[in-house]
């Protein structure tokens, strides 16, 4: 029975906010209220605010799964790889299937999904957020303190320039295939960079 209520309720989770993401891209996420949401997922509102506190989670949900994912590559590296060089494969690795986490993806949903999320100031800021959370997680992943929390602000802040970097050219017209080499550049600079200013890290 555990089982069962745990499956409703992903079902109910998705329903709402693939109903929400579908009128948000329709009609503007400021044009769409939260009662509208609720009343086309056939869900009263108290239910909407029970699986999404705030309005932009019907949107940034996508992304709740990734604000530990840099922690979970650290803490679950193979033995001998240092916490940078596991998050550089991780990163190539997402690349390579094309991501849309790394920013490199020309598929038409997730170009519009994107354009939504980077369109609507509320939502970039609800975005800053998750990645307040993934820094934490992060930090806590390298050891806690100062020192780790430095470092993972660093990180954080680097797969977020790289990720909108290949969103911003993809969306001007470039194919993902077309900037996947740049991409994979970028990411090798980027790391080769803090392992110069994180030497803890490299460890």
């Amino acid at each position: 029975m555990a089982g069962l209520r745990e499956r409703k309720k992903q079902q109910t989770y998705r329903v709402i906010s693939d109903t929400a993401i579908a009128l948000f891209l329709e009609r503007g996420f400021d044009r769409v209220s939260v009662a509208e949401v609720a009343a086309a997922a056939e869900v009263s509102k108290p239910t909407l605010f029970r699986y999404f506190p705030a309005k932009e989670d019907l949107v940034l949900h996508r992304f709740a799964d990734h604000r530990d994912e840099a922690a979970r590559v650290v803490t679950g590296r193979p033995e001998g790889v240092g916490p940078l060089e596991a998050l550089h494969r991780h990163v190539r690795d997402g690349l390579e299937r094309r991501d849309p986490v790394t920013g490199l993806s020309d598929e038409p949903d997730v170009l519009a999904f994107h354009r939504l999320l980077y369109g609507t100031p509320s939502l970039v800021a609800r975005l800053y957020a998750y990645q307040a959370a993934s820094e934490e997680a992060l930090a806590e992943a390298l050891g806690g303190g100062v020192a780790a929390r430095l470092a993972a602000g660093q990180i954080v802040a680097v797969l977020r320039v790289l990720a909108e970097e290949n969103w911003r050219r993809i969306e001007a017209g470039e194919g993902a295939d077309a900037v996947y080499a740049d991409a994979v550049a970028a990411a090798e600079t980027a790391f080769r960079q803090l392992r110069t200013g994180l030497s803890f890290v490299t460890r």
